[in-house]
């Protein structure tokens, strides 16, 4: 099964009932060689649903110190197909990244 990390909305589980109907079960994780960074949101209706200004984002960076936590996933194929109809309404892109378990994990980021 792919694996999903997320550092974002992904972990909510309102979130999860909405894009998968069902609550995924997932374990502590870093994203390595990243820094936390923030996109606004322009639509307001989705501001006000999500009950914030920005989404929560990643900058990839050279420094080998540099680490975002988040959750790792077991999703489908599915199921990871549809994190990309969700994800690509906010413009973020799917890629392959090393987690610091050692694990191979998709992750969204601008």
């Amino acid at each position: 099964m792919p694996l999903l990390f997320s550092y974002g909305t992904l972990q909510r589980a309102d979130v999860q009932l909405a894009t998968f109907g069902r609550l995924l079960a997932g374990q502590a994780d870093e994203l390595l060689r990243c820094e936390p960074s923030l996109v606004r949101i322009d639509d307001p209706e989705v501001a006000a649903r999500l009950g914030k200004t920005h989404h929560a984002n990643v900058t990839f960076q050279a420094d080998d110190s540099s680490r975002v936590p988040g959750v790792v996933f077991e999703v489908t194929d599915a199921e990871l197909a549809m994190v990309d109809a969700y994800e690509a309404a906010f413009a973020y892109e799917r890629v392959t990244a090393t987690l610091a378990s050692g694990r191979q994990a998709w992750v969204y980021a601008r």
